[in-house]
């Protein structure tokens, strides 16, 4: 190419390419904040020659957050990862033809050497974050103004040095105030801008790796007569469905996403089906107090820290829900008007 590659260009290519959103980060940027500097996951451990990360996001379909079942959820995910994927893997040989060398990562991983349990090389949230695609939320999904958090991301790491964007420093997630990631969690494991991972995934991942081991456990140490009984239980049905079709391993419980009032998808689809929250208990209605009350005393939590407010959003939350919510309701009127002049005009033959 006669010019050099610009951000504009990799955006454009990555939106024709079918990404819904697409924001680029600066490695070192990345190396600079990991997001638990203990365990660092960046850019530089996985390459040293890494100037840039592409973060592309596919949204989850919205109508799955209408069904009544959990299952279609996770099997969408499962497309939806294997279609970002593709179109990161594009990317990656795109640019790599133009003399840049860069790949992609997985989206959904877990390095065993950096944690226990889901904590992979990169974090996709601080990657999105941190690539201007939005905000982490009270149950630290990352929130984007266009979906909220019914999405996943990825990252294309490349030697291709390109003008970062600018990280939201408003709040996307209304916070305290709203509390329905937490009034719609099964296990109660959202915390104040943190998350109990190993009770969120009782209900998240149903016959995942960990309770696997333990159907195996007892497999090995059963006389034969238990050993027949487990062959066909229903976890070992799970289990066997979950390998061929991802269903109810796939690390993912469907509430706090479809609950949660950020996004245009919301206001279009899940305002009224979404609205009433049974899992709302007088319990965690009080665990959402303490955390507004903790939050208005200036008392911090992990969350909040001055280290970890960067990626919840430094000037706190603004309006922008309800900015938005009123551009939707106003876009709304504009189109049943338009409409209302069609079918007239197709009534009186003009």
């Amino acid at each position: 190419m006669d010019q050099p590659i610009s951000s504009e260009f990799v955006k454009g290519l990555a939106k024709d390419l079918g990404a819904d959103l697409v924001g680029i980060a600066s490695a070192k940027t990345l190396n600079t904040f990991p997001p638990d500097p203990s365990v660092p996951q960046t850019p530089e451990r996985i390459s040293p020659y890494c100037k840039s990360v592409i973060v592309i996001a596919s949204r989850i379909p919205v109508a799955v957050f209408r069904s009544k079942s959990g299952a279609a959820v996770q099997y969408m995910d499962m497309l939806v990862l294997r279609r970002m994927d593709r179109i990161a893997a594009k990317i990656a040989s795109h640019l790599e033809d133009l003399g840049y060398p860069s790949f992609t990562t997985a989206a959904q991983e877990t390095d065993w050497d950096y944690k226990r349990a889901s904590y992979g090389r990169l974090s996709t949230r601080h990657l999105g974050v941190e690539a201007g695609l939005g905000t982490l939320g009270l149950d630290v999904n990352i929130l984007t103004p266009e979906y909220g958090p019914r999405v996943y991301l990825t990252g294309i790491l490349t030697e291709l040095e390109l003008q970062p964007d600018e990280r939201i420093t408003e709040q996307v997630c209304i916070g305290e105030s709203c509390s329905r990631c937490l009034h719609s969690c099964p296990t109660n494991a959202v915390e104040h801008f943190n998350l109990n991972k190993r009770a969120c995934a009782k209900a998240a991942q149903e016959f995942g790796f960990m309770t696997s081991l333990a159907l195996w456990e007892a497999m090995i140490d059963g006389n034969s007569e238990r050993k027949k009984q487990l062959s066909v239980s229903r976890d070992m049905f799970g289990f066997w469905q979950g390998m061929l079709r991802v269903v109810g391993s796939f690390g993912d419980c469907p509430r706090c996403l479809a609950v949660c009032p950020v996004g245009n998808d919301y206001h279009a689809f899940l305002a009224k089906p979404q609205k009433a929250i049974p899992e709302r208990t007088e319990e965690k209605v009080a665990k959402g107090k303490r955390f507004k009350e903790a939050r208005a005393s200036g008392k911090t939590s992990s969350g909040l820290s001055d280290y970890n407010i960067r990626w919840v959003g430094e000037e706190g939350y603004q309006g922008m829900v309800a900015r938005q919510l009123q551009e939707f309701k106003k876009k709304q009127k504009l189109r049943a008007e338009s409409d209302k002049k069609t079918a007239s005009k197709l009534e009186t033959g003009q």
